[in-house]
């Protein structure tokens, strides 16, 4: 299902999209030109594109691989939320699956709990250097949200109100 909504209605919010897709590591592709395709209307630099698209890639493939187990299953799906606001990209990618126990260990370079699949345990990491802002919460049994923001453009972080 696509959903792309324009969001006038909602306070500084330009557009919003929402994907929700199978949890199968084609959808990879799919989810990470999709953001990219979004984004364009910020007229992003090849860099900034580079760097979403990494980012996201980064996101769906640890719900499917860590969050599913890889495990291909009717129920097992992915919906991946992106914002628009001014020149933010607000993106979220969120599973059901089950969920990080200690975050904080998850999070480090090179950790990773899947070695027999040649993870390297630089997703978070990637996420982090790719993108402004990075937030994980996560409840074992129950899922993970990834929340990633990543500024565009010139224009200053601080909206003047006077």
């Amino acid at each position: 299902m696509i959903e792309i909504v324009n969001a006038n209605q909602y306070t500084q919010v330009k557009n919003e999209m929402r994907l929700e897709f199978r949890a199968i590591s084609e959808n990879e592709a799919f989810a990470r030109t999709a953001v990219a395709a979004f984004v364009t209307q910020l007229n992003p630099t090849l860099e900034e594109i580079s760097d979403i698209k990494t980012a996201v890639s980064e996101a769906v493939t640890n719900a499917i691989i860590h969050g599913y187990d890889g495990m291909a299953r009717e129920e097992n799906w992915v919906w991946l939320t992106c914002f628009i606001k001014n020149d933010v990209l607000d993106v979220e990618v969120r599973d059901t699956g089950v969920g990080i126990e200690n975050i904080e260990k998850a999070m480090q370079p090179l950790f990773t709990t899947k070695p027999e699949l040649d993870r390297s345990g630089m997703g978070f990491a990637f996420m982090e250097a790719f993108m402004d802002d990075l937030e994980v919460s996560s409840e074992p049994g129950r899922g993970t949200s990834v929340h990633m923001v990543k500024k565009l453009g010139v224009s200053s972080w601080i909206i003047n109100e006077e």
